[in-house]
């Protein structure tokens, strides 16, 4: 009979993501971290895991053990991990609560799609180093809804989002970064009461900063970061590894389509996983728009706003 492993080997074994990446060991309910502004958050039970960290509910008052309807959620990364560092830049130089309000007061708008910054900064725990974010808790993300609705969302809805979320890539633009994977899951709706129906665009883990000191950075291919994305959302530059504001609008687009009509055309389960066959489809299916509509459209007039 084989040996059964103990308790302490179990807690030993380094946890791994979907896509190779090492994930953070369980923090306990009750840790406090404080914040590079000496703020102090006191972290709740875990509520999610993704690609490269933990989320847990999370609360500024320390006293007591934090409450389900909290407002605040902690994303917790491994130091030597490195999307959470990227997305920490974004939002320490363009998502503090004054810079968002000012945007939507210049743009007449009562809802913008980005998360304020709350704090962040390093936490040591059990010997080992983590970075952490905190931010607005949401719900849940535009995919699952997806595919809860059969892989269908209504035109006005459809409609509905993308304007929110072009409103979200103008003020991310105009602080001179692009999202560069923008897709249903990171897509998520409100969750305190009144935002049930506003949408959020979340994780800069992949973000390209294309403009600094209000100077553009000369556009160029690095091939060490073609494809990146998820496949079947990224850009045609983006397969070259070049991130711009126009593939954000490109990958939108992928989206946009998929929610209308279903599935994309090169979204197959036995191709997905090359990524130069689905460039070549996105290339082939882009030069030839009609011929995208028909694929997209078999049965059915596509819509006239498309």
């Amino acid at each position: 009979m084989p040996r059964r492993p103990s308790e302490t080997e179990c807690d030993n074994k380094k946890r791994i993501s979907h896509n190779g990446t090492r994930l953070p060991d369980p923090i306990r309910e009750g840790e406090v971290f404080t914040d590079s502004s000496q703020k102090q958050w006191r972290i709740g039970r875990s509520i999610g895991v993704g690609g490269f960290g933990e989320i847990y509910l999370a609360s500024d008052n320390t006293a007591k053990p934090v409450g389900p309807d909290t407002p605040s959620v902690i994303k917790v990364e491994p130091h030597q991990n490195g999307p959470l560092f990227v997305e920490m830049n974004f939002y320490v130089r363009s998502a503090k609560p004054s810079l968002i309000e000012e945007w939507k007061q210049q743009k007449g708008l009562t809802h913008l799609g980005v998360s304020p910054y709350h704090g962040s900064g390093s936490h040591v725990y059990l010997g080992e180093r983590y970075r952490f974010i905190v931010i607005e808790r949401f719900g849940p993300d535009l995919n699952k809804l997806f595919l809860q609705s059969n892989r269908r969302f209504h035109l006005k809805t459809v409609l509905y989002l993308g304007i929110q979320i072009l409103d979200a890539l103008e003020y991310i633009h105009s602080k001179g970064y692009c999202h560069a994977d923008i897709k249903g899951s990171n897509l998520l709706l409100g969750h305190r009461k009144g935002a049930e129906h506003q949408v959020h665009l979340l994780d800069f883990g992949l973000a390209i900063r294309f403009a600094k000191n209000g100077r553009h950075v000369e556009f160029w291919q690095d091939e060490r970061r073609a494809h990146d994305g998820t496949l079947e959302f990224t850009s045609r530059d983006a397969h070259h590894g070049a991130h711009s504001r126009r593939g954000d609008l490109e990958t939108l687009g992928y989206n946009l389509l998929q929610w209308l009509c279903g599935r994309l055309p090169w979204e197959d389960a036995a191709t997905i996983v090359d990524p130069e066959y689905v460039h070549l489809q996105k290339k082939t299916f882009m030069n030839n728009i009609p011929q995208l509509m028909r694929r997209c459209f078999p049965h059915s007039q596509f819509p006239g706003e498309v």
